[in-house]
């Protein structure tokens, strides 16, 4: 399996990267079988959340025995130093070690730099050895850009996908002259891209990108496993990822999750970005009781836009719920015909 270097960590891992947001989703003895899967396969940076509920504590449950062979990634998104020392804490005893290989801020409202508190904090952290290398994630382009300008920071996490565009590029690059590891986050495009080939063939063109591919199935991984690792990419997978950027654009949701919770309960993950949803993946079991349901609550949204400042990509939610519902029900009652 071919290796990245996580720049001036000077950490070599392999390219193939383990998100483990989507093991929450898995009880724990699936979580376990897979994450064991990936390790006796090569795969040796993962990279979990406090965030993530249960995340943490299943990958020590797999790794504890193995833990000195792999890399061990977590974030916080405490804003004071209390927070951060409590989410230390937790984070190592869930995931039954005394050190974290990069310990990350994630997606936190600001850039902390050299004076602040909570950068104070985390310097701490890495001088008492609990943490080796320090890293943050962030959604904002404006805040990936301070970070990098701070020169406080060893690796960025950032999305990428061959959705991204010229900013994102940029990024990228920059990470390469700072010698800053870049660590790809969202490379299916938050679950609406389809074609985990193209994106595996797209991530080989940069030699300082680790993607962090999100593993929910058995299945999921072994694709990834199976691919070449010096595929590129073809006509043909040129043409799909062309044909995806014009059906997808830049306004979408990623079903990142940060603009919730919703005060009237809106589930907006899921109904913001209901009309890709139904026309790339099967569309009939959207159409159940239960989903219908979700999109009618679509109707109690009172555009308090608390939803909009929360949004990385900084998205008129209140309008894409609304054109999200109408083609719903457009689609529902026969009026728009999915082919």
């Amino acid at each position: 399996m071919d290796k990245v270097r996580l720049g001036k960590t000077n950490l070599e891992v392999n390219k193939i990267g383990f998100g483990a947001l989507p093991i929450q989703r898995r009880n724990m003895d699936d979580s376990i079988a897979i994450l064991n899967r990936a390790y006796e396969s090569g795969v040796d940076f993962y990279d979990t959340a406090r965030f993530y509920t249960d995340s943490e504590e299943k990958l020590g449950r797999a790794f504890e025995d193995v833990r000195s062979n792999i890399y061990l990634a977590s974030k916080t998104a405490a804003e004071t130093p209390e927070d951060f020392w409590n989410d230390l804490e937790t984070t190592l005893k869930e995931l039954r070690t005394d050190y974290l290989d990069l310990y990350q801020h994630h997606n936190i409202s600001f850039c902390p730099k050299e004076g602040d508190e909570l950068a104070k904090a985390m310097a701490e952290a890495k001088e008492e050895g609990r943490i080796r290398h320090i890293g943050i994630t962030t959604h904002k382009v404006t805040l990936a850009h301070e970070a990098l300008d701070s020169g406080l920071y060893e690796t960025l996490q950032y999305p990428f996908s061959y959705l991204s565009g010229k900013e994102e590029l940029e990024l990228v690059e920059k990470c390469r002259k700072l010698d800053v590891g870049f660590i790809a986050m969202k490379a299916m495009g938050g679950g609406l891209l389809k074609n985990a080939k193209a994106s595996f063939a797209f991530m080989n063109q940069f030699s300082n990108v680790l993607p962090i591919w999100g593993i929910q199935h058995m299945s999921e991984l072994e694709e990834f496993l199976s691919y070449p690792q010096d595929m590129i990419i073809d006509d043909s997978l040129r043409q799909d990822i062309e044909h995806d950027k014009e059906e997808l654009g830049d306004n979408f949701c990623r079903g990142c999750g940060y603009c919730m919770p919703c005060p009237e309960d809106i589930n907006i993950s899921l109904c913001a970005r209901m009309s890709l949803w139904i026309r790339r993946f099967p569309t009939e079991p959207n159409m159940d009781e239960r989903t219908q349901k979700i999109m009618e609550g679509t109707k109690d949204c009172i555009e308090c836009y608390a939803c909009v400042d929360k949004c990385p990509y900084e998205l008129d939610i209140p309008r894409l719920l609304k054109e999200n519902y109408e083609d719903y029900q457009n689609v529902l009652t026969g009026k728009t015909i999915i082919k």
